[in-house]
């Protein structure tokens, strides 16, 4: 029989939270964001429950392809815009549109040959300084694209780089309002942390101090589609009403009897302090645990909650039975997600006790864990 780990996508979970987002920003469309192979989901294993999205958002033009091959055809925008000339002509074939961060894309557009104009997304640099023109240098930029005739609608947008902790949106909001004051174009400001804590519709205490209002025509909806608070621990998925989207789990292999002294795992950096039983797990930091988990880590063996013992191995990790004496080998064990139980364990736990957070996590699982859409639910 196959190693038994795997990952599992909920469909349900992703158009629950999908649903979640729309309903904080009703008055707006959604992006669903699927950079990065849907944030390590799949872009094909996640579609049927993204499908609801008014369009989806993304880096790459293989994924854009895969997108349009799965018979995606609403808008689907590229959020680093396009990385050199000829990348316009197949943003041209697909139907793509770009997002445009510095004057270089302006000059590529002014010189690319096209039969369709293209809808671009002008970003500003309000404060996060990744991507993007200056306030002092947005309208110019607008101008210069509002000339081209190979640009049809020029929608406006920006990105906030704390809407997930106290310093919030305001200073940025202010800085694009100021800037964008009376040109024409659709917004898009909002990703999941500014949705979540920053809207109206809410009722989200952030939103109620700020002077003007987030105003969105697209939100980006992104980590929290995927089951992950962007704001953890300071609110968890429960407080936002979203749902696991990944399970990683795998079985006991192996149960050891600890004896007061006996060490566990590589560099013996955990003692038995008393008669203790252990279970091997059959998941590692080769399957896209983080080795960086120490003892203690939340785990559900059989529904039930435990934590890790020990270093995490490259195929093996060591997980506490103490207070489980049904647990034994083929007994299942939850790593994140929902177990067959009903029990949820969040990601963001996990990656707190790594010191990451949960993006990494789901980005991270190995191409050696078979992953599959799990069945849906009976009602």
């Amino acid at each position: 029989m196959p190693r038994p780990i795997e990952a599992l996508v909920h469909s349900e979970a992703l158009a629950h939270n999908l649903a979640r987002a729309r309903a904080a920003a009703p008055d707006a469309r959604v992006w669903a964001v699927v950079k990065a192979n849907a944030y390590g989901h799949g872009i094909e294993r996640a579609f049927a429950g993204l499908r609801a999205a008014d369009g989806f958002a993304l880096l790459d033009l293989e994924e854009a392809r895969r997108l349009r091959a799965l018979d995606w055809r609403g808008p689907i925008l590229l959020l680093e815009g396009v990385f050199e000339p000829r990348d316009l002509e197949l943003c041209s074939r697909l139907g793509l549109w770009h997002v445009v961060h510095c004057n270089e894309q302006i000059d590529w557009l002014a010189a690319h040959k096209t039969q369709a104009p293209h809808r671009v997304f002008l970003k500003m640099n309000s404060g996060m300084n990744r991507l993007g023109f200056t306030p002092a240098a947005y309208r110019g930029a607008w101008a210069r694209l509002n000339a081209l005739p190979q640009v049809d609608e020029i929608s406006l947008m920006t990105h906030f780089s704390d809407a997930d902790g106290p310093r919030g949106v305001a200073q940025q909001l202010a800085a694009f309002e100021a800037a964008t004051q009376d040109l024409p174009g659709e917004r898009s400001l909002s990703n999941s942390a500014a949705l979540l804590r920053h809207s109206a519709a809410q009722g989200a205490p952030d939103a109620a101090r700020l002077a003007t209002p987030v105003r969105n025509d697209w939100v980006r909806a992104g980590i929290l589609t995927y089951g992950s608070a962007p704001d953890y621990p300071e609110h968890d998925i429960a407080h936002w009403g979203l749902q696991p989207t990944m399970t990683l789990r795998s079985r006991l292999i192996a149960t050891q009897q600890l004896q007061p002294g006996d060490t566990v795992g590589y560099g013996s950096r955990y003692t038995a302090e008393r008669a203790q039983r252990i279970g091997i797990v059959a998941c590692g930091y080769a399957d896209g645990y983080p080795r960086h988990c120490g003892t203690g880590t939340p785990v559900l063996v059989d529904g039930q909650r435990t934590g890790t013992v020990g270093r995490v191995s490259m195929d093996m990790l060591a997980v506490d039975l103490s207070a489980l004496p049904q647990a034994g080998i083929g007994s299942e064990v939850t790593l994140w997600g929902c177990s067959a139980s009903g029990a949820v364990l969040a990601i963001d736990e996990v990656a707190q006790a790594a010191g990451t957070i949960g993006y990494e996590l789901m980005c991270a699982v190995a191409p050696r864990v078979p992953m599959a859409v799990a069945p849906a639910a009976r009602s």
